[in-house]
């Protein structure tokens, strides 16, 4: 079923993605989705940052003329099928930053405490949750980031000697804003997404991913999922690098949906986002959802920490605004909480953005990530698109 992966009110929808186009084109094109059929409008914008800078974007979503590529729903399932030479949905991102948010949920903000304290063992994260709950003694969901109450509390945690780095950027003054992956690196609907071979304890992060251009503006928004390394990242925040950006970590999709009139930023704030991991190998299965409504920090503050005056992006961004989501239903040992096997397949899904869907494997065995910037500068150069989106 397709269309269980596209937007509930597909006809209101205006989607942007990336397909890759087999032979004789061998690169991606920017498309549009109109009435249920995927038109190639790269003649006119060719990458979506350049899309996303126009202040005529969504005339040209409705609009503009381009090469039909077929129905939406066969695109779908041929992204499914996961075959490099067929046509396939990329991430609709291509040369914008990828940033990410982190611990802007109490729930999350509590399991990164937690992976701090055991350490990145997981078959201490138990008896260490019960720890930190008790001795946090708060809803850390009822105060606002860097008020007057998070610094109260702050200076309490601190003199019993449980104030830990992953508070400061949960109830401080200052979001955690890191660099999530390289422009270009991101996979998309349907492929497979990677663990770093040593990590043993790890998990999905569902989210929702702004699409900013480069004035700062929100223009729409996507899923994603910030593949999450538990037990690298709880070694040390300095692995940071090493828990988030490898290859395939970093999935964004299906589509970009832009703002207009029936999708604003309120409905990102009101969206629930829905996670689904299937076993291949146990029939283990694993649902739940974040809500957005309890996020600590606007998305719209979000966005202002990472874009100002103290840093521009000139080619836009994608922004992970952080899940409440860190699972903990055991699975191969009691007290053990969650990680993934190879083989599991992940679903993220909201009914306004529809759903993204992953295989998970080995960073180091999926394909290789090898057309970056430079390669599709090329290509588009020598389809002629640099030229006609110049002279548009």
């Amino acid at each position: 079923m397709p269309h269980a992966y596209l937007p509930s009110d597909l006809d209101e929808a205006l989607l942007i993605g990336r397909v890759w186009r087999p032979a004789p084109i061998n690169g991606p094109s920017v498309v549009v989705v109109r009435r249920g059929e995927v038109v190639d409008i790269t003649s006119t914008v060719a990458t979506t940052a350049d899309l996303f800078d126009r202040d005529d974007a969504v005339e040209i979503a409705r609009h503009v003329q381009g090469e039909s590529l077929g129905s939406v729903d066969a695109l779908i399932s041929a992204s499914l099928d996961s075959s490099a030479h067929a046509m396939h949905l990329l991430a609709p991102c291509d040369v914008q930053a990828v940033k990410a948010c982190g611990v802007t949920f109490a729930v999350s903000l509590l399991e990164r405490v937690i992976e701090e304290h055991a350490g990145g063992d997981a078959s201490k994260a138990q008896e260490t949750r019960a720890m930190i709950n008790e001795l946090i003694g708060a809803d850390l969901s009822k105060i606002k980031p860097g008020s007057e109450a998070a610094e109260k509390l702050k200076a309490e945690l601190e003199r019993r000697g449980a104030w830990s780095q992953y508070m400061e950027v949960g109830i401080g003054p200052d979001a955690e804003v890191f660099s999530k992956s390289q422009p270009m690196s991101s996979v998309g609907f349907g492929a497979d997404v990677g663990l770093y071979p040593t990590s043993k304890w790890n998990n999905p992060e569902p989210e929702i991913v702004l699409a900013v251009n480069s004035a700062g503006g929100i223009v729409g928004a996507t899923l994603g999922n910030d593949v999450n390394l538990r037990d690298i990242e709880g070694r040390s925040a300095l692995l940071l690098g090493r828990a988030k950006d490898n290859n395939g970590s970093c999935s964004i999709g299906p589509f970009v949906r832009l703002f207009d009139g029936s999708f604003t930023l309120d409905t990102v704030r009101e969206a629930s986002v829905s996670l689904r991991i299937e076993g291949a190998d146990d029939g283990f299965v694993l649902d739940g959802i974040s809500h957005m409504r309890e996020i600590s920090r606007d998305p719209a503050d979000l966005v202002a920490q990472t874009h100002g005056a103290h840093h521009q992006y000139p080619d836009g961004f994608m922004l992970f605004l952080g899940t409440m989501f860190s699972p903990i239903k055991d699975r191969d040992t009691p007290g053990g909480g969650f990680t993934h096997h190879l083989g599991d397949v992940v679903t993220i899904s909201t009914p306004s953005l529809g759903a993204i869907v992953n295989t998970v494997r080995l960073s180091t065995e999926i394909t290789p990530w090898t057309f970056g910037v430079r390669a599709l500068y090329s290509n588009l150069a020598l389809r002629g698109m640099l030229e006609s989106t110049r002279a548009s």
